[in-house]
């Protein structure tokens, strides 16, 4: 968690948005393949500058890789001020709603992830299948739910938020760890 908060901390608007581009990757796509396009990116300095071309040639693992690459350039938009635009925000939720309304690809899992990935998001619910998984079976949901909208994603993150209160581990913790008892592993 400390490594997590050390990206906002001492983190620039470049390697924040650098997160939010892993993040924009990791749908129906593994993590460690969406960090190592990250860093091919980020080396070949195309991060920034690059065209959604050059980008997509480093998104060697990444599935639907001409889309997210297009949804890179796009949300470059918001780079420049992009920590002083999240830490204006009132709360993490805000934060949230403001990336899936303003950013391409951002749902609320997502949006999540990313605020976590930077430190922000320490109460807020990571729900991928995973984590989903886990909460059924220690019977916080009755099911994994088939699909997720919005509303049935903020009502399960409610009920997670209880059971985090209930058995006393915070919430990023708490999403740790069912992700390393369903991965085996803990990566980003």
């Amino acid at each position: 968690m400390g490594e997590f908060r050390a990206v906002w901390e001492s983190g620039t608007d470049e390697s924040v948005f650098r997160e939010l581009v892993f993040c924009l990757f990791t749908p129906q796509s593994k993590a460690k393949s969406c960090w190592a396009a990250v860093e091919r990116i980020c080396d070949c300095d195309s991060l920034i500058n690059g065209s959604a071309v050059e980008i997509t040639r480093e998104l060697k693992g990444v599935r639907f890789h001409h889309t997210k690459a297009a949804r890179v350039v796009e949300a470059r938009k918001y780079i420049n001020g992009f920590k002083a635009r999240l830490a204006g925000f009132s709360s993490p939720e805000e934060a949230r709603e403001w990336l899936v309304r303003n950013i391409n690809g951002m749902s609320y899992k997502e949006a999540s992830h990313f605020l976590r990935n930077i430190g922000m998001g320490r109460e807020l619910a990571i729900l991928d299948r995973h984590i989903l998984r886990n909460l059924a079976r220690l019977g916080v949901i009755p099911e994994v739910p088939k699909s997720l909208s919005p509303k049935k994603y903020l009502e399960i993150e409610a009920r997670m938020i209880v059971f985090s209160e209930k058995i006393g581990i915070p919430m990023d913790h708490l999403d740790m760890l069912l992700w390393y008892r369903e991965a085996g592993e803990i990566f980003k």
